[in-house]
């Protein structure tokens, strides 16, 4: 077989493979990216119901880049973030009447939604994921990672089962499963590691440049000055099935007044088009989208960790509102026992003026009366500490003496079911075990370790490349004009025997020498990298499975976890309604022994200390009925938080909690309109 025909065959061989492999690697790059994360989601759903999805507004998808048109440039200059909305929502000023807050339960979430700092702190977290994804994408080795932790820095209204422990970062105040550097225990993780990725977006790099150099000569074959311009290209870009390319274009154009150069000014240009395709470590589009596929999985762990937030941040305002009412009930109930003392007070002194009573039953009943003034100090106090917190945890910022100096008025009292619905705890654990947000942070991350689990193991391989290049190279230029030969009677010389003026060759004549085989440079090899013991790769792989194994672990901790809060829970709702029937029934003896003690003064087979001490007992069994339906509600509202239904049940869109507007207003259960609705506080006098 002629030598010429298997250089045809080899050449065009080589340009059928370099021409299929670029456009098949760029077409299966995009299918993979969005086909794999497809199958993630399949796979999860198996498991696990999928987390209510919401329209994306793509003002604010930061995991989108800017392109270049209409603006060019526009991929090479900054985004700008509008600084924080620190004023409070519409919402809040229109709940004021004569400087008091008139405040429903309702209305108290839908404040939380829109102005709550730990719920707005969290949104940020979503477009910090954002900018993960577009990262990944671009070919980087590393991620920096989310705070999935929940932000608990508003002070009041304790959380069951969470405990507020604050120096995880701005983004969160409490650990959350996932993030690079963290992991579900909050160790230093492996996630993410594997083999090095080559940058998905394109490079292209240049060199232009001009030289001019003057020489002090030592031969006379050596040219005193010279100019060189060189003008060098080269355009890189790696793709998700393992596969680099190269391509350099280099150019130099010199010119010297050597009397011995042939050609000045000179022209080179060269050109190399590379193929590299990983074989063995880093082949293959699992390794090399895996930052893709975990920072996408991040992003939907945000959604979930924002959902968790704003469950935490509802659990503590609902909380709160209940501490408002036993506040504001505590104070009407220490007003009444102090008016009922004073009265007692007069009744006894009078008594005392026509003598029918000794003084000493005087000094008691100011004694009774002197507590209870202090009773009712202490209860008012307890009172502005709980609307302070609840205007602050409701609103942006405290700056306005109006909204601190407004009394908060409660709207809403407790409303306890007729017959207390008696769920199965199997049912409730099942319910828990599909909604609560802390499984699904685990279970996601789960997957992301499964992903770097497969990356890493592809390290352990040794390094294995197939390379394939072609190239060419070309020269031209002018004929030196004071070449030696060309000066008269330079022909005669033995060393321009033979010499002709060399035609000219333009600089396309030298592009085209690039292209007609005139100087072809192609080939192809492979290169091997066989690390000897590879412990380092060995140490990492087998860290990544014990973390991997630790974070089952986990999930079934938590698992157990949840079980024993939902049983806890489920107990402490009984318990109370227990309690709240006890105390009603306390009251109701309080009230008839209050009666018959007053019924028997008034005959005077009874004492005015007696009378008041029967007082008492009412006015602290009173107390003890408000603090036990308090209880009661929160029980309910632990319940809900510890099912994970507490969103569904209280009526909240996740969609206005997102964009901080509500448009639905929530609708929380066991609440009731209050009918007196009146304020409990001291009138100040007016000013002078």
């Amino acid at each position: 077989m002629p030598l010429s025909f298997l250089q045809c065959l080899f050449r065009k061989s080589l340009a059928i493979g370099l021409i299929g492999v670029f456009p098949v690697s760029l077409i299966a790059q995009d299918a993979q990216t969005t086909a794999q994360p497809q199958a993630a989601t399949t796979s999860s759903q198996s498991s696990l119901p999928a987390a209510p999805s919401h329209p994306r507004n793509e003002m604010f998808n930061y995991a989108k880049p800017k392109g270049y048109f209409p603006n060019p440039i526009a991929p090479y200059t900054g985004t700008e973030i509008a600084p924080p909305d620190l004023t409070n929502s519409p919402s809040l000023d229109q709940l004021m009447r004569d400087g008091k807050i008139y405040l429903s339960m309702d209305d108290a979430v839908a404040l939380a939604l829109e102005n709550n700092l730990d719920i707005a702190i969290q949104r940020y977290n979503a477009g910090i994921a954002d900018t993960e994804i577009m990262r990944a994408k671009s070919g980087a080795n590393q991620f920096f990672g989310v705070n999935f932790g929940v932000v608990q820095n508003t002070p009041g209204g304790g959380v069951g089962g969470l405990s507020g422990s604050v120096g995880s970062g701005p983004g969160g105040t409490s650990a959350g499963a996932g993030g690079a550097g963290a992991g579900s225990l909050g160790i230093t993780s492996t996630e993410g590691l594997g083999p090095f990725i080559t940058s998905f977006d394109p490079i292209v790099t240049g060199t232009l440049q001009w030289d001019h150099a003057r020489f002090v000569t030592t031969s006379p074959f050596q040219g005193s000055a010279s100019n060189t311009t060189t003008g060098n290209f080269s355009y890189q870009q790696g793709f998700q099935s393992g596969t680099n390319m190269l391509v350099g274009f280099n150019n130099s154009r010199s010119t010297s007044n050597s009397f011995f150069q042939t050609v000045s000014p000179a022209l080179s240009s060269s050109f190399q088009f590379r193929l590299t395709q990983h074989l063995l470590q880093g082949f293959g589009f699992t390794p090399n989208n895996r930052l893709i596929r975990i920072t996408k999985n991040n992003r939907e762990i945000t959604d979930v960790a924002f959902r968790l937030q704003v469950i935490t941040t509802v659990d503590q305002i609902e909380n709160l509102y209940w501490n408002l009412v036993y506040a504001y009930e505590n104070v009407r109930v220490a007003q009444e026992s102090l008016a009922f003392a004073q009265k007692t007070l007069s009744d006894t002194q009078k008594q005392v003026q026509i003598g029918s009573l000794a003084p000493i039953e005087v000094v008691r009943s100011q004694n009774t009366v002197a507590a209870d003034q202090q009773s009712l100090i202490q209860a008012q106090t307890n009172l502005d500490l709980q609307q302070l917190l609840m205007k602050n945890a409701l609103s942006r910022t405290l700056q306005d003496q109006t909204l601190v100096n407004a009394e908060v008025i409660p709207t809403t009292t407790m409303a306890l079911p007729q017959q207390e619905p008696a769920t199965p705890a199997q049912d409730l654990i099942n319910e828990a075990l599909q909604h609560r947000a802390e499984l699904v942070e685990t279970r996601m991350d789960l997957k992301n370790r499964d992903i770097s689990i497969k990356a890493l193991k592809n390290a352990l391989l040794p390094s294995l490349d197939l390379f394939a290049y072609y190239g060419g190279s070309g020269v031209g230029g002018s004929q030196n004009p004071n070449y030696t030969c060309l000066q008269p009677g330079g022909g005669s010389s033995p060393f321009c025997t033979g010499f002709s003026p060399i035609p000219p060759v333009s600089y396309g004549g030298t592009l085209n020498q690039l292209v007609n085989s005139t100087a072809p440079d192609k080939g192809m090899g492979v290169t091997l990298n066989i690390p000897i013991r590879n412990r380092q790769a060995q140490s990492v792989q087998i860290r990544s499975e014990l973390e991997y194994r630790q974070a089952q672990m986990r999930l079934q901790q938590l698992e157990n976890q949840v079980r024993i809060e939902v049983h806890n829970a489920q107990f402490s709702v009984t318990q109370n309604n227990a309690a709240v029937k006890s105390s009603q029934a306390a009251v109701e003896l309080a009230k008839q022994s209050l009666d018959a003690e007053q019924k028997k003064y008034a005959l005077g087979a009874s004492t005015s200390t007696l009378v008041l001490q029967n007082q008492s007992a009412l006015a602290t069994a009173e107390s003890n009925l408000v603090s036990a339906m308090a209880a009661y509600e929160k029980a309910q509202i632990e319940l809900d938080r510890a099912t994970g239904l507490l969103l569904e049940h209280a009526g909240i869109d996740m969609g206005d909690a997102e964009k901080g507007q509500v448009t639905h207003t929530p609708k929380i259960p066991y609440v009731a309109p209050r009918t007196d609705v009146q304020s409990v506080m001291p009138q100040q006098p007016p000013a002078q």
